[in-house]
């Protein structure tokens, strides 16, 4: 944990300028190396025909249009067109009415043989003389109709004619169309009738569709060209040719799409990871000198969120090519760390740039909604991870979240019922491993880094620490008074939403160098005399002033985080030792022999050097720091009161924030005015609770007399 600094303009300076370049050389020169390291492929020797002496594996996951079987698969529909004729409905129609016009013109004679009043003898005759190329059968056939007969005959004839040659005849399939045509005379003629007609009608169908070159290669084209183009799919790890294998025109192409052929790195990929880097390092960096200036000027913490995007930003790229592995990788650790080992804030953006790393490497917007949805839930439920409990409950909302996640995305997408219990399980490993490696790991990089942690914290408020049990031991009273400072400034940190545990803690330390001189402190000095009655104003001052240094120097040799040590010398800033400055200015008026209230002691007055009567500061760096200054003064002036009670309580906590606030200690600090009410509410109902009216037992007020008698006796002893 790093006490923030106040949120307030600041300049951008050449020092920020060179951290700023070294830093984001360092992380866009590193994201860059994790999100291109496969754009070198490894090349394989190979010729078409040749067999392959070993497998060749896929270098990265590729979808390609196959140049090669997308040709084969148009070659193969450009087969199947049939020849294309130049037939049409009119062309038939012209067909018919010809044909039947011609049918007309042969049947005349027939018809008028018919008609005709002739002996037998002479219609045979007549007949024969009418269709001489008939068959003998045909013409005996013929001869031996009725007029009747043959005019429904004819009928039939002219109709089944004109039907076959409106209908498609090719000039390829003339005679197996007039061989049809006695198949579609009607079944009430005898077959010798059929016969006779099939005969007399076969040679007037002539042919109405003839083969068209032109519209056949057409066909062919248009045919080819609704083939869509055919793709193939390598995942990364895939055999793309295994040992012993002939490798033929698809196998070459297939290689020669993974460069694998004739390697050479893929420049535009790797243009587009950079700027992604760009992109994700300057946004972050950016942020934080904007926003997070205490975090800016650490290099341990520039460092560590450096190495929590490189290492996380591995993770998902190493296990990109995977359908499922990313979801096992625990990114939302990332989120937990630096929550817990710097800030909510810092944490939050770095769960979404992370969504944005990993949506970029997979492809996917689920998995970037993943990670930056499953990092908020165990940021929003972690807190400052002061307790394992806090982890637990934060694996658990992660979980639910994860799982939630993967479920509204499958609803959305192919509802793979399989896919998505494998995600489930993926989900909840995810989401233990990101609690797990959290509590693992934030001691050892707090240590690592030297940021404090809400474990050490804890730690270091045990009353078995050395440092506390030589506070207790050799200074009772400023022990005391520091565990009230502590409780007092505890409740006002949780009322303005600052860190009431490093505020406790800071609390219990802030006079450790009282130890250096114990006695010179009015809450160590039971039953002595006060030392400071013989010594100067100035000789107090710097007695006084001397416990923040001795301080310093004690919580440095007692290795104390530095974080805390900063609370030291915060908790009085530039505050003027107000006593021994009056004690000063009485007796250089009385020195001078002025009067009181005269110009002469005025004068007299303002020659005491105010900068000697105050401590050396920094000025309250932080809201924490703040609320110790006020605890520290408000808890060691009230308990000089002799009453208790809510005014007199309440118009010394005022007197005191007011003093404070005067005499700008409050302006290096984000303390707001709401701020300081809160405050003031915190520490007047904390000391009404201290300072509360006891029962006075009978018993206790017979004790209390009966001491005070044997005082009194042994005085007069």
């Amino acid at each position: 944990m790093i006490a923030r600094r106040p949120r307030r303009f600041i300049s951008f300076t050449r020092r920020d300028a060179a951290r700023l370049f070294i830093a984001a050389a360092v992380l866009i020169g590193g994201m860059t190396a994790i999100l291109s390291f496969d754009i070198f492929p490894t090349a394989f020797r190979a010729v078409q025909g040749a067999i392959s002496d070993r497998d060749v594996l896929a270098p990265r996951s590729l979808t390609y249009v196959s140049t090669i079987a997308t040709e084969q698969a148009r070659d193969q529909a450009r087969g199947q067109v049939p020849p294309q004729y130049d037939y049409t409905t009119q062309k038939g129609d012209d067909a018919a009415q010809r044909q039947s016009a011609a049918f007309d013109a042969a049947m005349n004679p027939v018809d008028a043989a018919f008609a005709a009043v002739l002996t037998d003898d002479a219609r045979r005759l007549a007949l024969a003389q009418a269709l001489p190329t008939l068959s003998a059968g045909a013409t005996a056939t013929l001869q031996a109709l009725s007029p009747v007969e043959w005019n429904a005959l004819r009928t039939e004839m002219a109709r089944v004619l004109e039907t076959a040659q409106r209908q498609e005849v090719r000039d390829s399939d003339v005679a197996q169309a007039q061989s049809a045509l006695r198949a579609d005379i009607s079944d009430r003629f005898s077959s010798d009738q059929q016969a006779l007609a099939a005969e007399i009608i076969s040679p007037m169908l002539v042919a109405n569709s003839t083969f068209d070159a032109v519209l056949t290669a057409q066909a062919k084209t248009d045919a080819a060209a609704r083939v869509d183009p055919v793709r193939f799919s390598v995942i990364k790890g895939q055999i793309v040719v295994k040992q012993g294998e002939v490798i033929d025109d698809l196998l070459f192409e297939r290689l020669n799409q993974l460069d694998l052929l004739d390697p050479h790195p893929d420049v535009a990929k790797l243009g587009g990871w950079f700027l992604l880097s760009v992109l994700v390092v300057g946004s972050l960096l950016g942020w934080v000198w904007r926003f997070r200036p205490e975090f800016w000027h650490r290099s341990n913490a520039l460092v560590l969120l450096g190495l929590v995007l490189l290492l996380t930003t591995l993770a998902l790229r190493v296990t990109a090519d995977r359908s499922v592995l990313p979801y096992f990788v625990p990114t939302a650790a990332a989120v937990l760390l630096l929550a817990v080992l710097l800030d909510s804030s810092v944490a939050l953006v770095v769960a979404a740039l992370l969504a944005i790393v990993a949506s970029a490497i997979t492809g996917l917007a689920e998995l970037g909604a993943y990670v930056f949805l499953a990092g908020l839930a165990g940021l929003v439920v972690v807190r400052r991870g002061e307790r394992l409990g806090h982890f637990v409950q934060a694996g658990l909302a992660m979980a639910v979240v994860n799982v939630l996640v993967v479920s509204t995305f499958t609803l959305l997408g192919d509802r793979d019922i399989t896919g998505v219990i494998q995600l489930w399980g993926a989900s909840l490993a995810a989401a233990g491993g990101s609690a797990v490696a959290a509590v693992g790991s934030f001691a050892v990089l707090g240590n690592l880094f030297g940021i404090t942690t809400s474990f050490q914290l804890l730690e270091l408020a045990n009353p078995s620490q050395p440092l506390l049990r030589r506070l207790l031991l050799e200074t009772p009273g400023t022990y005391h008074h520091s565990l009230m400072v502590g409780n007092l400034a505890e409740r006002a940190a949780e009322a303005i939403g600052a860190d009431p545990l490093i505020t406790r803690v800071a609390a219990y330390y802030h006079d450790i160098g009282k130890l250096g001189n114990p006695h010179a402190f009015i809450e160590n000095q039971t039953g002595m005399d006060n030392l400071h009655d013989d010594l100067t104003p100035e000789q107090s001052a710097a007695i006084l002033a001397a416990h923040v240094a001795n301080g310093i120097d004690l919580a440095y040799q007692y290795k104390l985080p530095k974080p805390l040590i900063s609370f030291i010398p915060q908790h009085h800033g530039t505050a003027l030792m107000s006593y021994f400055y009056a004690k000063a200015k009485d007796e250089q008026v009385a020195a001078a022999g002025a009067g009181p209230g005269t110009a002469a002691a005025d004068e007299a007055a303002q020659t005491v050097d105010e900068r000697r009567f105050r401590h050396a500061g920094p000025k309250p760096q932080s809201r924490e720091a703040a609320i110790l200054m006020l605890a520290d003064s408000v808890e060691a002036s009230v308990r000089s009161l002799t009453s208790h009670d809510e005014p007199a309580i309440r118009g010394m906590v005022d007197r005191i924030i007011a003093e404070r606030q005067a005499d700008g200690q409050f302006d290096e600090c984000d303390l707001t005015l709401r701020d300081l009410d809160l405050i003031r509410e915190a520490f007047v109902a904390q000391l009404l609770g201290m300072y509360h009216r006891r029962i006075e037992y009978p018993q206790n007020k017979i004790v209390e007399l009966e001491s005070r008698r044997a005082a009194s006796g042994g005085r007069g002893a």
